[in-house]
């Protein structure tokens, strides 16, 4: 379980408020209006903002002092934090060693990784000369490769047309399922919060809302959501 306990992360001319929990292997959408704070809460999460007061638990463990290299988490940005220097199984391998070297045992685990995620063969390849949906699945391989219990997302997928995008968040879903992580996703699209087919959290007006289910939270949407959404 994660749990946010009286977060506050500030900066100048911005407070943002979180007092939630989110149940383990449960998928979230983060949704809300640009500069409300969504992204902020994530690297918060992942140790790249230090809290101004309030702690980060998982599980019951503090985790707001550790570095990010030791939280329990996988974040994924807009640019898929692949390296364009390195060969797709080089990139998959950091996800299993922090210098990236591979043993019989670990070359194999990518290669299952890259055939469950649609890219066997493509592990001699370097980011550029992969599709966007290509290197989509090459980050979620290795986030499969980490199966870390947090999966963080942060509009991994926003540059990627309808249909693609679509076949973007089943992965996400299936990854989540296999692994059994707890997704955190941020989106300006509702409809990717309904193919997340989970919760919905709300990010409106200096407070991160705890989580609904989504199709709940859309039907009775409270007026932050309907203002953004142009509904109210």
């Amino acid at each position: 379980m994660l749990q946010l306990d009286r977060l506050v992360l500030e900066e100048p001319g911005f407070r943002l408020e979180a007092d939630l929990t989110l149940p383990k292997g449960a998928r979230c959408a983060v949704l809300g209006p640009s500069g409300a704070g969504k992204s902020t809460l994530l690297n918060a999460i992942a140790g790249f903002v230090a809290p101004h007061s309030g702690r980060i638990l998982w599980d019951g463990a503090e985790i707001g002092d550790l570095p990010p290299g030791q939280r329990p988490v996988t974040i994924l940005f807009q640019d898929q934090n692949l390296f364009p220097h390195l060969t797709v199984e080089r990139n998959l391998a950091l996800g299993l060693s922090p210098d990236g070297r591979l043993d019989d045992a670990a070359r194999a685990r990518i290669v299952e990784a890259l055939e469950r995620t649609g890219l066997a063969g493509l592990g001699g390849r370097r980011p550029g000369q992969l599709s966007g949906g290509q290197q989509g699945r090459a980050a979620l391989a290795r986030a499969l490769l980490r199966a870390r219990p947090l999966l963080l997302l942060d509009e991994p997928f926003a540059a990627l047309g309808p249909a693609l995008k679509a076949e973007m968040l089943a992965l996400v879903r299936a990854v989540a399922e296999e692994t059994g992580a707890t997704v955190l996703m941020v989106t300006h699209d509702p409809q990717d919060a309904r193919r997340l087919e989970g919760l919905t959290m709300l990010v409106a007006e200096g407070r991160a809302h705890p989580p609904m289910p989504t199709e709940a939270l859309f039907a009775d949407p409270p007026p932050a959501l309907s203002a953004y959404l142009g509904t109210g």
